[in-house]
């Protein structure tokens, strides 16, 4: 008979979803999935709206990164209006994207992660939380609160509102940046480069304790891909893709990301709702890759930043080649907030970031377009196609969490067989396996496009399908 256990506090997870875990006949595990049990359909919502109304639509999918979605969004009625926005707006959109970085990763390091760094990962539930990391290290947290205060405030500052801002426009943004507003944000930007530099002290020098969860949390070789520049250098708004190997070695580079259909793939499982997409000439699941943070600092040649490339010169040594494992997601993520906090006071220190015109005003010239972009969590797609009143009559949306599914999947799989040593599932084992999926930061509602509750289910399953134990969060 299955028993259900209750374990509180919340699991720090956004979405709905379940693990399963099989044992094979040695009593050993066999098999692990992470299931995302939500439906997708976002896609078909929006068909038959105009197509202008899209990035204001899709950001409504995820109130954690409103932003990444009405940049992607944006980019695609670009491309259906066939128009070469101002340089000045495309700055201005470069800004507000990266604030949304800052304040999304500020949330999952210090909110969502850093309890398992302060209090352990075999602490008490009830203390391993934000309120414990208040308690154990208040300036920690206080850093964390102020950086993502930091990001909230420039989109604020930009758009008018920290949340489904509706600037960021098909042709640009709907106005300018004033002399106001960007004294205002230069006036934030030496206090969150002090922040982030202490929290990168302090991480380099713990994380080295935590050896086990750095061995088995999603540690194996895949490919990894994101947008680059011309050189090399780390892309966040635009760029081509490059795609590397597990020994640094670049697969392919500079690949028009309006082609992504010609190399990546879907494929789709009983099991969840959740696509898996895949590198098309190593085919499904052979072509397993990971984007995000952790992937960005694998592909590039350097971010292109004083302070930053500073720092991942030190991130790459962790590993000849690559760096291999997903534990390395929440480093990775503290280098990139320094990067965008020092490439906003760069963009802002160009006289044109002023400039008025910050629009292209055209009717639609194209039936199909495809916006990319970096999101927090890694690549996002949209792709659209709309009839001759340019009504939707198409959507394919490529999330960044989707991409990383199989990884995520087969790292539930390695700490599964890593931590469970008996039949019965014990909470830090049920928070190691959580936390494996955490280091990607998924957004699965983002993936999904569906409300509801968020809990995690864990099953473990006996050789003959047998429920043996499970555990349910929330």
């Amino acid at each position: 008979m299955s028993k259900t256990i209750t374990i509180d506090p919340v699991t720090r997870i956004e979405g709905h979803s379940k693990v399963t875990i099989q044992l094979g006949d040695d009593g050993k595990v066999a098999d692990a999935r992470f299931h995302v049990t939500q439906f997708r359909g976002f896609e078909k919502m929006t068909e038959g709206r105009p197509f202008y109304e899209m990035p204001a639509l899709t950001a409504r999918i995820c109130g954690i990164c409103p932003v990444s979605h009405l940049m992607a969004s944006a980019k695609t009625g670009d491309a259906l209006l066939a128009v070469k926005i101002p340089e000045t707006a495309a700055n201005l959109r470069r800004i507000m994207n990266l604030a949304q970085i800052i304040q999304s990763h500020a949330l999952s390091f210090f909110h969502l992660s850093s309890p398992d760094f302060v209090m352990g990962f075999d602490a008490d539930p009830v203390e391993r939380n934000i309120f414990g990391v208040m308690q154990k290290q208040p300036d920690l947290a206080k850093d964390g609160i102020a950086l993502r205060k930091f990001g909230q405030s420039i989109i604020e500052l930009l758009g008018g509102k920290r949340i489904h801002p509706a600037w960021v426009v098909p042709g640009g943004v709907s106005a300018p940046l004033t002399d106001e507003h960007h004294s205002s944000i230069m006036a934030l930007v030496p206090d969150a480069l002090d922040r982030i530099q202490r929290t990168l002290t302090w991480f380099k020098d713990i994380f080295g304790n935590f050896d086990p969860e750095i061995r088995s949390f999603a540690n194996f070789p895949t490919l990894f891909m994101g947008l680059v520049g011309p050189d090399g250098e780390l892309a966040m708004y635009d760029g081509k893709l490059r795609i590397v190997d597990a020994v640094g070695n670049i697969v392919a580079d500079q690949l028009d990301p309006t082609k992504y259909a010609d190399f990546i793939a879907e494929a789709v499982e009983p099991d969840s709702y959740l696509k898996s997409p895949f590198y098309k000439p190593m085919g499904y699941p052979n072509g397993i890759y990971r984007v995000g943070p952790l992937a960005r600092m694998n592909i590039i040649s350097r971010c292109g930043t004083p302070l930053a490339d500073q720092e991942w010169a030190e991130f790459r040594m962790l590993q000849r080649g690559a760096v291999l494992s997903s534990f390395q997601y929440h480093y990775a993520r503290l280098v990139e907030i320094l990067y965008c906090i020092e490439r906003i006071e760069q963009l802002l220190g160009d006289p044109s970031i002023l400039n008025k015109h910050v629009r292209a005003h055209a009717e639609p010239n194209a039936f199909e377009g495809i916006g990319t972009s970096e999101a927090p969590r890694g690549t996002l797609m949209h792709h659209y196609k709309i009839d001759e009143n340019g009504l939707i009559t198409w959507v394919n949306l490529i999330i960044a969490t989707g991409h990383n599914n199989l990884a995520m999947n087969k790292g539930v799989l390695q700490v599964a067989r890593q931590f469970i040593r008996s039949a019965k599932i014990e909470e830090p084992m049920l928070n190691r396996v959580e936390a494996v999926i955490r280091t990607f930061d998924p957004c699965l509602s983002c993936s999904t496009h569906a409300a509801g509750q968020y809990p995690l289910d864990v099953q473990l399953l006996s050789p003959d399908g047998e429920l043996i134990d499970s555990v349910r969060r929330g």
